[in-house]
């Protein structure tokens, strides 16, 4: 049983990350378009949250990078996103 994430969200992404971790990000919660991140930790089941990005975004994509770092790029805001954010 884990415990709850911190913003319910939908149309969010989420990307596994190395050491057993996967990062959530963005997406809607219901009234208002997410800028907050979170990650998950596989092995103890815990949610915290992390730092979030700069512009709050929904159906997004997300990339791990070679280098271990998330590429987030384009989605929505009311209109179509055409800016990307490393994590």
């Amino acid at each position: 049983m884990t415990n709850i994430m911190e913003n319910p969200r939908y149309a969010h992404t989420a990307s596994l990350l190395t050491k057993g971790k996967i990062l959530v990000t963005g997406g809607w919660g219901g009234t208002s378009y997410l800028n907050s991140a979170e990650l998950y930790d596989i092995s103890v089941g815990n949610w915290a949250t992390t730092g979030n990005m700069n512009i709050a975004r929904e159906c997004h994509t997300s990339s791990v990078l070679p280098n271990g770092n998330v590429l987030v790029t384009g989605g929505l805001n009311f209109i179509p996103l055409n800016r990307s954010e490393l994590y």
